[in-house]
């Protein structure tokens, strides 16, 4: 499931490679019909000793964004901010709500061997860790992570003669609000997986109950608030208490973002949870393999 994409294609003669696309954030994977074998590759290594990490992702000053600029919003970070403030404004989420998301991700991140995060924190480590962007806090925000990953999407025949047991693609989604910039009376309260988390679900042929283990995009606790929302796992503006007395945890009733996620484990983008999923439904988690009924992520 994902809520948007930016990609741009090519063609490298010589190698047996049709086209090469590129895609940023949550959108991990995208398939092509005439495709054989589909490599989903991500890299990335914006940690440097001689500049800070925010350097390497600043935008151009040009256009929209040198007018935002001026506004004083020059990161991704403000922009979430302004959304989770509305959520908040509107349905009375908490910073302890949103809290509850980051601790239980670090505990989650306890149990990753790869994870960048591991000591455990508490809610009063998250009340007091310095202000970002107002309403977000330092641990509401993704790590930066130097690191690659790379997934082989192919058929069913070829895929069983694999070193590695074959996890099947069942469904897919995407949405794309559109909205950027532009009035948006949804603007921190509805997203994209609204749309593609139906989507997804209706190609599958499955429901909410049927899924065991939820892996999300989580640049920051507000946007794993909101998906759960848009996703159905509770109604519109209850996320907050959903999310409350360590519902996300390893002990909690929601298997999420079970190897830390971006908050704790490390920022591949989509890769993330892409990665992580795949891993979980292999049984490959170690002591962070979640419980299954249905085998299903």
């Amino acid at each position: 499931m994902t809520a948007g994409t930016h990609s741009t294609g090519t063609a490298i003669a010589g190698l047996g490679i049709t086209e090469v696309v590129k895609i940023f954030g949550c959108s991990a994977t995208q398939f092509a019909g005439d495709a054989n074998v589909v490599v989903c590759v991500w890299a990335d290594a914006p940690l440097r000793a001689d500049r800070p990490a925010g350097s390497v992702y600043r935008q151009p000053r040009r256009g929209w964004n040198g007018l935002l600029h001026q506004t004083g919003v020059r990161s991704p970070t403000i922009q979430y901010a302004l959304a989770a403030r509305r959520h908040m404004q509107r349905y009375g989420t908490t910073h302890e709500q949103l809290g509850a998301i980051a601790v239980a991700q670090r505990d989650w991140a306890a149990l990753n061997p790869r994870a960048q995060m591991r000591t455990p924190i508490t809610i009063e480590d998250y009340l007091s860790a310095r202000s970002v962007a107002d309403p977000l806090r330092l641990l509401d925000c993704c790590l930066v992570s130097n690191g690659a990953a790379a997934v082989v999407v192919t058929s069913r025949e070829r895929a069983a003669d694999g070193d590695q047991p074959p996890v099947r693609v069942l469904a897919w989604g995407q949405s794309h609000p559109g909205m950027r910039l532009r009035n948006n009376p949804d603007f921190g309260l509805v997203s994209g997986a609204a749309h593609s988390g139906k989507q997804a679900l209706a190609m599958a042929g499955v429901r909410l109950d049927d899924i065991d283990v939820f892996e999300l995009y989580d640049c920051y606790t507000f946007t794993v608030l909101l998906t759960i929302e848009d996703y159905g796992l509770c109604a519109k503006g209850e996320g907050g208490a959903f999310v409350s007395g360590g519902a996300l945890g390893p002990d909690g009733t929601l298997a999420l973002n079970t190897g830390g996620g971006q908050l704790s484990g490390y920022y591949l983008w989509g890769m993330t949870p892409l990665v992580e999923a795949i891993e979980q439904l292999r049984g490959h988690s170690g002591e962070r393999q979640a419980r299954r009924r249905t085998g299903s992520c």
